[in-house]
């Protein structure tokens, strides 16, 4: 497969993490998804009455200079090392 239909795949399997996926790492994938779907943030960060959308656009933010493949790569790892470590407990 290519990095697009692996990149699918992995957020199509993101969907059935288990619910103990800490928050922190639920907002990594969510940065990364984002770079590689959308790219840069374009939008203006969250105010202080919204902290869940503060966090993800920060999440977003913070790798928005790496490219979509890099980005859809890293997103693929990540997923992968939640689902085995999911495996595992």
């Amino acid at each position: 497969m290519g990095l697009k239909e692996d990149f699918d795949q992995a957020a199509k399997d993101a969907l059935t993490l288990p619910e103990s996926t800490t928050n922190e790492d639920k907002l990594i994938l969510y940065g990364l998804f984002k770079v590689a779907t959308v790219g840069k943030p374009e939008t203006s960060r969250p105010g202080i009455f919204d902290p869940k959308g503060r966090a993800k656009w920060d999440a977003w933010k913070k790798v928005e200079d790496k490219s979509k493949d890099e980005a859809m790569q890293e997103y693929i790892v990540k997923v992968t090392q939640l689902k085995e470590a999911a495996a595992n407990c």
